[in-house]
């Protein structure tokens, strides 16, 4: 059953809202059988690249092609335009449906175009497609994969069952066309919920003040757009009734922090990735995870293999597309998440990615592991550690450091940064511990929220 077909047959949809920064739309009148019999043909069994600039076009139109497309790829903000002809190929596009102009028509001046707005009112198809949906992955360097996931997969974890509390808003940090923000979108229409969308670009705190005003209950995002939101003189204004943090790893040091901001909220932190969709979700306000979820429940499977993750269920995507990408799946229908993982007593603790360590004279330094500790320090809202070259061990840590206060607040700056040192010293590997530190105004962020890496 299609995206619509699912709101319609829930119903409930009174005063539910989809909002963006300058417009409120209300989900019944979007779901409405549009009445364009000639543009459904037109759209009917294509594979369509859909490129918007904002999230609300993107919306309106997932609502209208899911059921008619044969493919839906969804074009995340960030993707570089010399990226597009490849991304093109590989999903076997054939249809172009855009609200946007310039380079992205310039780089695909071949294929066929239809615009979002008169896409968006095709009427339904008489005999609905099960579309595919393809998404790019949200990682912290090089180019994209495409990802290729059915709705049922996408919707897999979601509880439709249960009716939301009255008044339930949600809003997440994401952008919809990414994985973790489509999974909010589709969680909030399916509830149904009100959402409030997000904006490329938008400063946090302008995005926190329209949380506070909508009133935003439930708010997700990453560890790392969360730091800087609980940087924000904002983030007083919030009374979430659920917090979550998925996309990277969330330690101690934030989930403490998200505890003394709000007391009353429950907070989660759940593991998630575009291609393993959905693993779990904690709520005990650690960090890690129950050893006891290693196993099968609930039609989920996980397992640590090579000292990663693997997840195998209906929710995982389907596979990679394109000629030269691998297998998403092991022979035992496992996906391997690149996550590393260690087990220590009763818990699992994440370690970092498999793919980022740092080679230091032959050992390898996972630098999730030394930003934890880095994080753990009073004075440190987030730290970003890498590699610098060195010419006798190949490689030594250094790391970036975002103050709470701002670095112009400190007195002292080389007693500061001594004390960090001291501390990783207490706590880490004498090759884990950074050779240097720098006090920074900003890190950067990629377009799915998560910390930029730089390659190691």
């Amino acid at each position: 059953m299609n995206l619509r077909a699912r709101l319609h047959r829930h119903g409930g949809l009174d005063g539910v809202r989809l909002a963006d920064r300058t417009a409120s739309h209300a989900v019944a009148e979007l779901v409405k059988a549009p009445a364009d019999r000639e543009m459904a043909q037109r759209l009917a069994g294509r594979s369509i690249l859909l490129a918007t600039e904002g999230q609300m076009a993107a919306a309106k139109a997932m609502l209208v092609l899911d059921g008619l497309a044969r493919r839906m790829l969804l074009l995340p903000p960030g993707i570089a335009p010399e990226q597009l002809p490849a991304i093109v190929r590989d999903a076997e596009i054939d249809l172009l449906v855009t609200d946007r102009d310039g380079p992205l028509r310039e780089t695909l001046p071949d294929l066929p175009c239809i615009t979002v707005q008169a896409a968006s009112g095709a009427a339904p198809a008489a005999a609905p497609l099960a579309t595919e949906w393809v998404l790019a992955t949200s990682g912290t360097s090089g180019a994209p994969k495409l990802v290729l996931h059915t709705l049922e997969g996408l919707v897999g974890g979601i509880n439709t069952a249960a009716t939301p509390e009255p008044g339930t808003v949600w809003s997440t940090f994401y952008d919809i066309r990414r994985y973790g923000g489509l999974q909010v979108f589709l969680r909030a229409m399916l509830g149904p919920a009100s959402l409030l969308l997000s904006e490329a670009g938008e400063p946090v705190s302008d995005y926190l003040r329209r949380v506070a005003a909508a009133p935003v209950t439930h708010l997700l995002g990453t560890p790392s757009h969360w730091r800087m939101a609980l940087m924000s003189s904002a983030i007083g204004a919030l009374s979430p009734r659920y917090v979550r943090l998925s996309g990277e790893i969330a330690d101690q040091a934030i989930l403490d922090a998200l505890r003394a901001a709000f007391p009353r909220a429950r907070i989660a932190h759940a593991y998630a990735s575009t291609e393993g969709g959905v693993g779990f979700t904690v709520e005990d306000g650690r960090e890690g995870f129950p050893a006891g979820l290693i196993g099968s429940r609930a039609g989920i499977e996980i397992a640590i293999r090579g000292g990663t993750l693997h997840i195998r269920s209906q929710r995982t995507a389907r596979r990679y597309l394109g000629s030269e990408a691998g297998p998403l799946m092991d022979p035992d229908g496992f996906v391997d998440s690149g996550d590393r993982v260690a087990l220590r007593g009763d818990r699992c603790h994440f370690l970092g990615r498999s793919s980022g360590m740092i080679n230091v004279g032959g050992v390898k330094v996972q630098p999730e592991e030394v930003e934890t500790v880095i994080n753990r320090h009073p004075s440190v809202s987030m730290a970003r550690v890498k590699p610098r070259p060195n010419p006798i061990l190949g490689a030594v840590v250094e790391a970036e450091i975002l103050l709470h206060d701002g670095q112009e607040a400190v007195a002292d700056p080389a007693a500061l940064k001594a004390a960090i040192i001291a501390h990783c010293r207490a706590h880490l590997d004498r090759h884990k511990v950074p050779v240097s530190l720098s006090f920074v105004t900003d890190l950067p962020l990629t377009p799915g929220g998560k910390l930029l890496r730089t390659p190691s």
